[in-house]
């Protein structure tokens, strides 16, 4: 093709006018002829290196041991010894209820007792003079018979006396509230001059943590998952309070009784933690992530790539599925990844293995390290990401 340039045309236009036609002639060469080819996709490279498969929940931070200190008799408190993160030692006082009616049936049962006592003393002599009396032929042996019953109740009406004045003893050594084990007082549920009743069941006034020290994580895993968890498998976890700090600890057990909420159902799996600083707070939410399978070296793709499928770009014969078979729904160890050839998208089938929500190991096919795919095309959106749920960090 000739262009005409007029005799006196600037040096400098002439020199524009020569880049705009070497960039047309790429315009087609590149954009129109082959559709875009490297320019239209986004590649990523498959590598190889570690790769660790998770299973990640949500789960609470709890005390190993938190104990509901209660009451088992009623009455007003009159006094409060501890209050919010006391530390309390075993037996110490924490709380005093108003005593004033049980003491008052301490000295009523006491009475009681004296009362019965003085008839056993008359029961026993009546029966000894009659004893001597039957002897002697004064009596009959049913008037020894009566003083022998009469002296038996008189020692059960002892006894019963005896047993009264024990229980209100102890009803008024219930009126002050005593810690059942060393810990820190981690809740108090009453105040001074609250009335606590203990007539149904009965009610919670402290709950104090044994060891702050040693905590667990109650977290719920979905059945899917919960086939890959074993006792004593390493967990690291993370809480809002410290973003950027991970820790760490194991799986101690996997309780037998599911949830089922919606038609989901769940197993707890109990977590063992350390805490040695104290710093990790009972009520906190963890992040946990169970690592249950590892790789040393496997080889890599993105799992970007593994969702990818070109809208209209027809597909090179020979490499990829038949017609169709690109929208089935993949197993779980096999896929379908696509790479450029001769600017072309082609299919290529691979084996599966672990992932780790990111990326996904390679067990067969024909990729090899330093293979491009397409993980998405250029002015259609970032490649796809992880789906949400639980947050959690990758080892």
């Amino acid at each position: 093709m000739k262009i005409a340039l007029p005799a006196r045309m600037p040096r400098k236009s002439v020199s524009v006018l020569a880049l705009l036609l070497v960039a047309g002639g790429l315009y087609v060469a590149f954009g129109r002829g082959d559709g875009g080819g490297a320019a239209r996709y986004k590649l990523q490279p498959v590598d190889r290196g570690e790769l660790t498969q998770s299973v990640s929940a949500n789960g609470t931070l709890n005390p190993v041991t938190l104990v509901n200190v209660g009451t088992q008799v009623s009455g007003t408190v009159t006094r409060l010894h501890v209050d919010y993160n006391a530390e309390v030692k075993k037996g110490q006082v924490l709380a005093e209820l108003d005593d004033v009616l049980f003491a008052a049936q301490v000295a009523q049962d006491q009475a009681s007792l004296k009362s019965a006592q003085a008839s056993l003393d008359l029961a026993a002599a009546t029966e000894q003079r009659d004893q001597s009396l039957f002897a002697q032929e004064y009596i009959s042996r049913q008037e020894l018979d009566q003083a022998v019953q009469a002296h038996q109740a008189a020692q059960a009406q002892v006894n019963q006396s005896r047993a009264a004045l024990k229980r209100s003893r102890a009803n008024l050594g219930y009126s002050v509230i005593r810690s059942p084990v060393s810990g820190v007082v981690v809740d108090r549920q009453i105040d001074v001059g609250q009335t606590v009743a203990a007539s149904f069941q009965t009610p919670t006034l402290f709950k104090i943590a044994q060891d702050l020290a040693k905590m667990q994580i109650d977290s719920s895993f979905a059945e899917a998952d919960i086939g890959q968890i074993r006792t004593g498998q390493k967990v690291r976890f993370n809480v809002d309070a410290f973003p950027s700090r991970s820790f760490h600890g194991s799986v101690r057990l996997i309780r037998l009784n599911p949830t089922t909420t919606q038609n989901v159902v769940t197993y707890d799996v109990v977590i063992d933690v350390a805490n040695p600083e104290l710093i990790l707070l009972p009520g906190m939410t963890a992040y946990v992530n169970i690592g249950v399978a590892r790789r040393e070296d496997a080889l890599r793709v993105p799992n970007a790539a593994l969702r990818f499928k070109p809208v209209d770009q027809p597909v090179a014969a020979g490499s990829g599925p038949k017609p169709g078979e690109g929208k089935k729904k993949r197993d779980g160890s096999s896929g379908t990844v696509w790479v450029l050839r001769d600017g072309k998208p082609v299919a290529v089938a691979i084996g599966l293995g672990i992932t780790d929500g990111r990326n996904t190991e390679v067990t067969g096919g024909e990729l090899k390290a330093g293979d491009a795919v397409i993980v998405a095309e250029n002015g259609k959106g970032k490649p796809a990401e992880n789906p949400s749920g639980p947050r959690f960090r990758p080892f």
